[in-house]
């Protein structure tokens, strides 16, 4: 979820004009849905694989830090087997914390919860809904599962700022930020750790699309769309690498 804003203060009077984007948003939490391929990850014989990754993980799953390559926010993985139905997923980069993920089984096997703890400070709670059962003998997290809505996020991983003028598009969000041009010129997330680079294209005067690049490979298609009114706009995020598209509506605030 990468979507942000910026004031502007110096722009000429006629840029300043409102737009139906400008303002603060708040992700409303029973909209987020996902569809596309499932998360498929197996813990077994002391290894955690997580297949849908791209590229593809495989660690030992035994809590201590295992170097992983071609990931653009993590470079090692730890993997601890907490309890029968839970497991927990500590990522780095350079030695430094960057997301620690706890995954918890419900007790009928059919429903996988996710606690995320993002170092950069922005925690969200997710769950998704097995679509496959994992091998025989795995852990219980083993299996496919299909992403599903956000049931618990703070303010700061809910709330972003949007802003649009004639000529660009601004977007803030935990600490995250990019100001760009309509040009179709890659401009850079300034304070992501992940060093996305983005593009813009308006589309009309109430939808934006952005290309987001990582590693020098496309990342997702996002499609942002204001409601006339002004007090909604809807977000479709494609993630070309996953093959996953996640949607979600935010809600205008005060």
């Amino acid at each position: 979820m990468r979507i942000v804003i910026a004031a502007l203060l110096f722009a000429p009077a006629a840029a300043l004009a409102s737009s139906a984007f400008d303002g603060t948003w708040r992700v409303r939490p029973d909209s987020v849905k996902t569809t596309g391929k499932p998360d498929v990850m197996v813990v077994a014989d002391g290894m955690f694989t997580c297949s849908s990754c791209v590229p593809e993980v495989k660690v030992k799953a035994d809590g201590t830090d295992q170097n992983v390559t071609g990931h653009a926010y993590y470079d090692t993985m730890a993997v601890t087997v907490l309890s029968p139905t839970s497991v927990q997923v500590i990522r780095k980069k350079a030695g430094k914390s960057s997301t620690d993920l706890t995954y918890s089984v419900s007790a009928d096997g059919k429903t996988l919860t996710a606690k995320v703890v993002d170092h950069t400070a922005a925690n969200q709670t997710f769950t998704s809904t097995r679509v496959a059962a994992g091998p025989a003998g795995a852990h219980a997290i083993s299996g496919s599962w299909q992403g599903g809505p956000l049931i618990a996020a703070d303010e700061v991983a809910s709330t972003l700022h949007l802003g649009m003028t004639a000529d660009g598009f601004s977007l803030n969000w935990n600490g995250q930020s990019y100001d760009a041009k309509f040009d179709g010129k890659e401009y850079p997330m300034v304070g992501d750790p992940g060093h996305t680079r983005v593009t813009l294209r308006k589309i009309d005067d109430n939808n934006v699309e952005e290309t987001d690049y990582r590693m020098g490979k496309k990342t997702d298609e996002i499609h942002l769309a204001a409601a006339p009114d002004g007090k909604t706009v809807t977000v479709s995020d494609k993630d070309v690498q996953l093959g996953q598209t996640t949607t979600f509506t935010l809600d205008k605030q005060p």
